[in-house]
């Protein structure tokens, strides 16, 4: 899938959980969503495009996607 499409999907979930008061809460309920609804390769993607910088992750997507990326590399 195209890296910019994968953004703008996490972007919007990020959207509906940034109304969360609490930011570490906002950035965890991302993640989870993305384990639970993101197929592997999807996840993959997203991972390596936040590694290399993340260009266009906004809050708190990009802070998820670093929650999942440490939790990928302790498996």
């Amino acid at each position: 899938m195209e890296i910019e499409r994968l953004v703008k999907m996490a972007n919007d979930i990020g959207a509906f959980f940034r109304a969360e008061a609490d930011r570490t809460q906002a950035a965890q309920a991302v993640a989870t969503h993305l384990k639970k609804f993101w197929d592997p390769r999807m996840r993959r993607q997203i991972v390596a495009h936040h590694a290399s910088g993340g260009a266009g992750l906004q809050f708190p997507a990009s802070e998820g996607v670093a929650l999942l990326a440490e939790e990928m590399q302790s498996k």
